[in-house]
């Protein structure tokens, strides 16, 4: 994650906040960023897939 995310983060916070919940929303922002370029690589799983892994579960 680039640094100028987290500052737009930040910034987008009240001014008192707790941090546990700036760092869920940066953990969000990653895990969306990475699917995204999973996405473009085309390295997803289709919905079929993962009905099939869940079952084994």
């Amino acid at each position: 994650m680039k640094s100028d995310k987290v500052m737009d983060t930040v910034k987008e916070f009240p001014k008192e906040f707790e941090l546990e919940d700036l760092f869920e929303k940066l953990v969000f922002i990653e895990k969306v960023e990475k699917g995204l370029i999973q996405l473009k690589k085309r390295k997803t799983v289709i919905y079929e897939k993962v009905k099939e892994i869940v079952k084994e579960w």
